[in-house]
């Protein structure tokens, strides 16, 4: 049975684990490698990872660091930034990667998608949507960390996408990000009508309780966030934190309430990489 996932997303700039806000001003909060040995301990649903500089930069994806994360990630891991061929999505899935996510890629070439797809299946490919509103107060989606405008609505792409044989949809709203005041709710419910297949909501989250109002609202669905699950207080130290077994039960996401058996729901991110397995 599907259930809903909470899902900490992480990015990475220049090597570096940062978190943005609109996707601008990216502040470095620590070692992508250390984050996931933490998130780890917590047992989460599902870890996505973006690399937000290989589309702006006209590269491939690291597969060096992308290595290095596979091999010490336990959860699903969703991996995305400058997938562009079937080659590539075929290396990062024998690298121990579950999904890959592509997003510049398909809106370039949506036949991609199917491509993909048909190589390394369908619960593989998660297409990420990057939106915004315009002038108008209309969704658009955009690329290459919101600098190029698709002049297309996300329910439209979404629409596209499902057919072509995408297996999930991340909608990640660039107003939203960062700012930690709720996730854009009719933005998830004009995709979230349109589409059968599991759709991730991204961009807003600031409290436990933006993630309960979610998952009551649309029922299963992914509730993603990068502030949320990596800074604390109104001054944003950098501390890890992921909800326990008794606060996923009150959120809806898990059908009791037993105690925890792992780590407390607080870690410091040492910034200095531990010595890798």
């Amino acid at each position: 049975m599907l259930r809903s996932r909470i899902i900490p997303c992480l990015l990475i700039h220049q090597k570096g684990l940062v978190k943005t806000v609109r996707f601008s001003d990216p502040k470095y909060v620590g070692d992508p490698i250390n984050a996931v040995k933490i998130f780890n301990e917590k047992e989460v649903d599902e870890l996505i990872v973006l690399d937000i500089d290989a589309s702006v930069q006209g590269r491939g994806p690291d597969y060096t660091t992308i290595r290095h994360l596979a091999a010490e990630c336990r959860m699903p891991f969703c991996y995305g930034g400058g997938i562009r061929t079937v080659e590539q999505a075929i290396e990062i899935i024998t690298l121990g990667v579950e999904k890959v996510a592509l997003s510049s890629g398909a809106i370039e070439t949506p036949e991609l998608v199917t491509k993909v797809s048909d190589k390394i299946g369908g619960q593989s490919v998660v297409v990420v949507l990057d939106v915004k509103k315009n002038e108008e107060k209309k969704y658009e989606v955009w690329t290459h960390n919101g600098t190029k405008n698709t002049h297309k609505s996300p329910v439209q792409w979404a629409v596209e996408f499902e057919a072509l044989g995408a297996g999930e949809i991340v909608i990640n709203s660039i107003d939203k990000d960062g700012m930690m005041n709720g996730y854009d709710e009719d933005l998830v419910r004009a995709v979230h009508e349109v589409i059968t297949i599991p759709l991730t909501a991204l961009g807003g989250a600031g409290s436990h309780n933006d993630l309960k109002d979610l998952i009551a609202t649309f029922g299963t669905i992914g509730v993603a966030a990068g502030s949320l699950f990596v800074f604390k207080g109104i001054y944003k130290a950098v501390l890890i934190t992921y909800p326990s077994r008794s606060e996923k039960y009150h959120l809806g996401v898990v059908e009791n309430r037993e105690s925890d058996t792992f780590a407390p729901c607080e870690t410091l991110l040492n910034t200095k990489s531990r010595n890798k397995r």
